[in-house]
């Protein structure tokens, strides 16, 4: 298990001071990215191997909303490893280690040149330590899109700021955009997010809004093709 501290900052608010669902996600995935200076075998090998590690989906529950100038702990553990992909837990917690945030996620293991799946082998996954999975709730990963028409929103653009190291959109980004297509006072209490196509800078993508019981979906699109789907739950 890795973990990191940090504190509720005035620039992780929103305007009433709560933490913001975007700020909590950079968090985790900070956390979640620098996991693997606990493994330095998996560290050398992907170094030797020009393998990254990209989020293919993250469902996230939220206990609680922590608040200005408290003190938070995120820890990140990997409960499952596949050749292509790899299953973590991310919780977040309070002063008391409570947990505001349960998250479960799955990643895709990608070489970094060709931008296509890659193998690990077998005696990289057998050196990892592989931790007992955490009780949340766990839904599918897929999020499938309501067969009715949804509401076409307008175009957003992929500015320089929104790209990571990766090249690409970073994840937390599309759920920043996407949430801000919600309706005042829309209380997010469960997050899917499913990532299909990786945005790169300068491409524009539609956002598409479907009602739910009980949320919103919302579909990020370049062209024809999905690249990303947020469904929130209130």
């Amino acid at each position: 298990m890795y973990s990191l501290n940090y504190k509720v900052t005035t620039s992780t608010c929103d305007s009433e001071g709560r933490l913001k669902l975007y700020s909590a996600l950079q968090m985790m995935q900070d956390c979640s990215e620098m996991w693997i200076d606990s493994e330095p075998c998996v560290k050398q090998y992907f170094s030797e191997q020009n393998i990254t590690q990209l989020l293919a989906s993250r469902q996230v529950e939220i206990i609680r909303v922590p608040e200005y100038k408290e003190q938070l702990t995120v820890t990140t553990s990997v409960y499952g490893m596949k050749s292509m992909f790899g299953f973590r837990n991310t919780f977040i917690y309070d002063a008391d280690m409570n947990p505001c945030y349960k998250t479960w996620s799955m990643g895709a293991f990608v070489d970094k040149s060709t931008g296509k799946l890659k193998r690990v082998d077998d005696a990289t996954i057998a050196a990892m330590h592989i931790e007992q999975k955490q009780e949340m709730n766990y839904r599918d990963r897929r999020i499938i899109l309501p067969k009715e028409e949804g509401q076409r929103q307008d175009a957003v653009r992929v500015l320089r700021a929104d790209i990571d190291y990766n090249k690409h959109m970073n994840n937390a980004n599309y759920i920043r955009m996407a949430m801000e297509l919600l309706p005042d006072g829309f209380n997010v209490r469960e997050l899917r997010v499913e990532y299909r196509v990786a945005a790169k800078l300068g491409d524009i993508l539609i956002p598409t809004l479907y009602p739910i019981d009980g949320g919103i979906v919302v579909s990020l699109s370049i062209g024809e093709e999905v690249a990303a789907i947020c469904e929130f739950l209130g």
